[in-house]
């Protein structure tokens, strides 16, 4: 479904990504891992059209996606959720989800998405009319996921969704996140807890420095001594 590769992409001068590759199937749950400042924010908004690569090719669904804005993106099905929520404030949780199915499929589609919305996240039929600015962190953080389901998307980019969120909350975030993926959407993440995001996922990818560094499945990950004594605080021994 999604192909990049040999992507590179520079901020002043300073290299952000150096000839990245990755590939997301149709259907598939797939992970970006990787310290801050590796480069993961950067390559979703690469993916999404905010930055422009340097060089490298991005595809989806075999069309060439470097050649679209952002906005003819958002129309082929490619929703992403921003890292730090980003909702809008000053508007209730209804008209942000509302902004969300502006794509073409998201408005054909918006009673269903909004009920199924309101099954995952059911507070957010509860605050409809309440502004998104005085809502709790998580709750914002439901109201960026449904906004960007509202789109009927094919691919769901979520980048860091667990961020400043307390572990009980984050748990419910995960859990909806998998059932969303259950339901048939092809689920790109981006994610520090590392160990529950990998368990998740089809394949994972190991982000350092702009480079992708490690690539494959949860348990070929797991076996990496970089991967457990770096991001899962395992030692040889565990």
């Amino acid at each position: 479904m999604l192909e990049v590769s040999n992507l590179s992409v520079s901020y002043g001068g300073l290299r952000a990504l150096t000839d990245v590759s990755l590939r997301v199937g149709a259907g598939q749950f797939v992970t970006v891992v990787g310290p801050n400042g590796a480069g993961k924010s950067t390559l979703f908004k690469t993916i999404s059209g905010v930055v422009r690569p340097q060089s490298g090719r991005i595809t989806f669904e075999g069309r060439d996606l470097l050649g679209l804005t952002p906005s003819d993106r958002a129309h082929l099905g490619i929703a992403h959720v921003p890292e730090g929520r980003q909702v809008f404030k000053t508007l209730t949780v209804r008209e942000n989800l509302e902004m969300g199915a502006y794509p073409k499929a998201g408005r054909a589609a918006w009673a269903r998405s909004l009920e199924r919305i309101h099954t995952l996240f059911p507070i957010l039929a509860e605050r409809a009319q309440q502004m998104a600015g005085t809502l709790s962190g998580g709750e914002q953080q439901m109201v960026a996921i449904g906004r960007g389901l509202a789109c009927a998307p094919k691919l769901l980019m979520l980048d860091e969704p667990s961020m400043g969120l307390a572990p009980a909350v984050t748990d419910t975030i995960f859990e909806r996140i998998s059932q969303i993926h259950q339901d048939g959407v092809t689920v790109l993440l981006v994610e520090q807890r590392v160990a529950e995001a990998l368990e998740l996922s089809d394949n994972g990818y190991v982000l350092e420095t702009g480079h992708m560094v490690l690539e494959g499945p949860y348990q070929t990950l797991l076996a990496d001594d970089r991967v457990r004594k770096s991001y899962l605080g395992l030692t040889d021994a565990e």
